[in-house]
């Protein structure tokens, strides 16, 4: 038994050893840097997909809130909504069944993209998808993507209270400025495709 224990000290030691021996610098590894086309920093992606935990807990609460604040902001919006334009008063849009889905459907969108931060490609590719289906609706311009910054900022500070520090308000300002433009961006690529196949359908 003696035996066993002074081969494991003999062990250790030559771990210790050989430990020591290394370059610091090899450890721990080099973190991969951060995709180029996301205006956020690795830990700024932490600090929202933790945050954002809060906001996916109340998910239809902060969406509602989102919308009311958006149309008390820019009444001119809610004609584009056949469904819910009659809602004239802050309590029938906050008690709207329809307001609600649609807001559901908005806050999926924005869910989906704050969980693939750290799936640059596939988020891109899914804002632009979305930002392309917007051309399909009459009237709305891409410039109305732009409204919804300040109501969802108003909406995530409601939900989470103090836990939305400062430091969050700026993060969460550069997450959604960044989704918003590759919305707008799908927009525009669906607008140009279009174009395009005007002009090849009448040069056939």
């Amino acid at each position: 038994m003696g035996g066993t224990f002074t081969k494991g000290l003999q062990a250790l030691n030559t771990k210790i050893q050989d430990d020591s021996s290394r370059d610091p610098l090899d450890d721990p590894p080099v973190p991969v840097p951060p995709d180029p086309r996301l205006p956020l920093t690795a830990k700024q992606v932490f600090n929202i997909s933790k945050s954002w935990k809060g906001i996916a807990r109340a998910m239809e609460t902060t969406g509602i809130t989102m919308f009311v604040k958006l149309f008390e902001e820019n009444e001119d919006l809610i004609t584009l909504f056949k469904k819910f334009q009659y809602l004239q008063t802050q309590e029938s849009r906050m008690e709207s069944l329809e307001l609600a889905q649609h807001a559901s459907i908005v806050m999926t969108t924005l869910d989906e993209g704050i969980r693939s931060l750290n799936k640059v490609d596939y988020l891109i590719d899914h804002l632009h998808s979305v930002g392309k289906f917007h051309t399909k609706i009459a009237g709305f311009r891409k410039e109305n993507f732009w409204r919804i910054e300040k109501p969802f900022l108003a909406a995530v500070k409601e939900t989470l209270g103090d836990r939305y520090t400062e430091n969050m308000e700026n993060i969460y300002k550069i997450t959604i400025r960044f989704i918003l433009e590759t919305l707008s961006k799908g927009f525009d690529l669906a607008d140009e495709e279009m174009k395009e196949n005007k002009v090849l359908t009448n040069n056939i």
